[in-house]
């Protein structure tokens, strides 16, 4: 299967919509954000911010398209705005999908994302079902584009430090099929007993100013 990496985290923009969001972040953190372009296959857009490691922040909104209807990456962007806005998840990249495509019996979708410059960024995923069903669970994507491409190649001054996870570390361990160290690659995962929602909680940085929760 391949090392597992933790990729990114995704903030799904609240009612001041997704400008304002990512502005909130570049403030909080001191960093810039990037305008991440158009999902057109999922109905949504993004911007993000670069994280050191390879790692990044997806602030997104959706869109009014029907895509956005369809597409269960839509729906849960969707559902997490209307809940107010809020983390909707964090996802890890692998190398190969194909266990996970057996064990959860579906195909892994293509994601496309469109550069504002008209580079084409490409990818599989696959565990937003579960996602929408068990918030605390990540989803898995495999890039399919070249490295300097990929969101991993902008430099990052940030370091995302911990996640903070509402549900069962177990649960967790068992849908990604290994077992979880208090910290995850170079990441400290710490659960709480979910009060209510279910989820990512709050996420952790590094910043030149010194840790930010958020």
């Amino acid at each position: 299967m391949g090392p597992m990496h933790i990729d990114h985290v995704v903030y799904a923009a609240g009612p001041i919509g997704l400008i304002a969001e990512a502005t909130r972040f570049e403030k909080l953190l001191g960093v810039k954000s990037i305008d991440g372009g158009l999902h057109p296959r999922f109905g949504t857009r993004m911007r993000l911010i670069p994280l050191t490691q390879g790692r990044y922040i997806e602030v997104v909104e959706v869109l009014d398209h029907p895509a956005a209807e369809k597409a269960p990456y839509g729906q849960a962007v969707r559902a997490r705005s209307e809940l107010g806005g809020g983390w909707l998840g964090w996802v890890v990249s692998v190398p190969d999908l194909a266990e996970f495509e057996r064990r959860l019996a579906r195909h892994a979708v293509i994601g496309t994302r469109h550069f504002p410059d008209g580079r084409l960024l490409e990818w599989q995923q696959i565990g937003v079902k579960g996602l929408i069903a068990d918030p605390q669970l990540p989803y898995f994507i495999r890039w399919l584009s070249a490295d300097e491409v990929r969101p991993a190649a902008l430099p990052g001054a940030v370091d995302l430090i911990e996640l903070d996870i509402a549900g069962n570390r177990q649960r967790v361990e068992q849908w990604l099929g290994v077992s979880l160290s208090p910290v995850f690659d170079g990441v400290a995962l710490r659960f709480d007993s979910p009060s209510g929602y279910p989820g990512l909680t709050a996420v952790v940085f590094e910043t030149a100013d010194g840790p930010v929760r958020i």
